[in-house]
């Protein structure tokens, strides 16, 4: 080897070993020492939990109603969310490649600069994650065709604006297709719950809006004029080669596909959150605790009585086991709307309930777990406390408006 050749490589063994250096001081921060005060808290927290829930059930009971819970939202709830979500993703892919959803986009992104103050082309961002989950929109905002539309203080607002719209179409689905008891129609219920969802998104979104526009101004854009104006507008859409035959399957299996992968993705979250939150909701089957799948403690139902002045006015909850629904929406959409078909079954609920269940699973759409990574891909974490605290508000303003519109048509119907 001459010494042209080992002297480059010693460079590039001096730069790998400086880009590994760098990073391993970059990576610092996710360092905490083995045991932390955290450690303690988390064990103190844990113990107090399942410790309270052992102590009220039996711990073998506790230990059986668990398993027997899991397995039983993974059969009843976890495959037929995955079935819509099936459906859900196939109509997805057909709309968008035989156009339809550019139809969409031409008809309603007028009404995007009045009502949200952003660009029209924020309605694709809405449309891909009603049409799926909220981090959809990331892709969208990582394009420079799209991003050059907004400017820098619009650009966070697209995480309020995709959150409160993740999930819908499966949300909407599910449930429409919930059966009363009573032979109570949910259509109306859901569509006032979708009305709430868009109330408590413009109320989220301008929030953001005004505290980004004090950072940012309202005039220098993402991406400046004079490097954004070659690129492509939204007059145009990439589809799939072939025949429209083979355009059609395509697009219908792969968009099938997509639910699928949903409804695995909502597995963890689903058996995980519900079983808690179910085992906190709910109370002892009549033969007292026998560690059957859905007993519980009944906690949750104790803070909505103590609550009650103040969620029946606002929220117009039939019991105080729908607290549960809202709560569980903030880390999980699939979730909170596993929760939905019990109370449905045993009359705990009713089409009110199933509008304000709707309008806030689908604006808060678990939220609290995807807000963090959102803002992190926009590169605004800075701006993440903020964010969270407008979604909260709006979440809220979509739950209120959605029982007092339900009410309102109620009474003219």
């Amino acid at each position: 080897m001459n010494s042209d050749s080992t002297r480059a490589a010693g460079m590039s063994s001096d730069v790998i070993y400086e880009k590994v250096k760098k990073d391993s001081i970059q990576d610092k921060s996710n360092i905490k020492k083995a045991i932390s005060l955290e450690t303690f808290v988390f064990l103190g927290l844990f113990i107090a939990l399942f410790g309270a829930l052992g102590s009220k059930m039996g711990a073998i009971n506790m230990i059986n109603t668990i398993m027997n819970t899991a397995y039983a939202l993974l059969i009843d709830t976890v495959f037929y969310i995955m079935s819509i979500a099936v459906i859900a993703g196939a109509i997805s892919g057909l709309f968008s490649e035989f156009g339809v959803i550019a139809m969409i986009n031409k008809i309603l992104s007028p009404l995007m600069k009045p009502i949200y103050d952003l660009p029209g082309a924020a309605i694709i961002g809405v449309l891909s994650t009603y049409l799926s989950d909220n981090p959809a929109i990331l892709t969208l905002a990582d394009d420079r065709n799209f991003k050059k539309y907004f400017k820098k203080y619009q650009l966070p607002a697209l995480t309020n604006l995709g959150t409160a719209f993740g999930m819908g179409l499966i949300i909407t689905a599910f449930m429409i297709g919930l059966h009363s008891p009573t032979g109570e129609n949910f259509i109306l219920a859901v569509v006032v719950g979708n009305i709430g969802a868009i109330i408590g998104s413009i109320v989220s979104t301008r929030l953001m809006l005004r505290y980004t526009s004090r950072i940012y101004g309202k005039t220098e854009m993402c991406i400046p004029q004079d490097e954004s104006s070659n690129n492509s507008d939204f007059n145009y859409r990439t589809v799939r080669s072939g025949s429209i035959g083979t355009r059609f399957m395509d697009s219908l299996l792969t968009g099938a596909k997509s639910g699928v992968d949903m409804g695995l993705a909502i597995i963890p979250g689903v058996l995980i959150i519900c079983t808690i939150v179910l085992m906190l909701t709910n109370g002892p089957s009549p033969d007292g605790y026998t560690g059957a799948a859905y007993e519980g403690i009944a906690f949750l139902p104790l803070i909505g009585k103590k609550l009650k002045f103040i969620l029946v006015p606002l929220f117009g909850f039939s019991s105080p086991e729908a607290i549960s629904v809202p709560i569980t929406s903030l880390g999980a959409a699939g979730a909170a709307i596993g929760l939905v078909p019990k109370m449905v079954e045993t009359g705990a609920v009713h089409a009110n309930d199933i509008a304000v269940f709707t309008a806030m699973s689908m604006c808060w759409s678990g939220y609290l777990s995807t807000h963090v990574a959102m803002m992190d891909g926009l590169k605004c974490s800075h701006l993440t406390g903020r964010a969270i605290f407008s979604h909260t508000i709006g979440g809220l303003v979509a739950g209120i408006s959605a029982n007092w519109i339900f009410k309102l048509i109620s009474l003219i119907v």
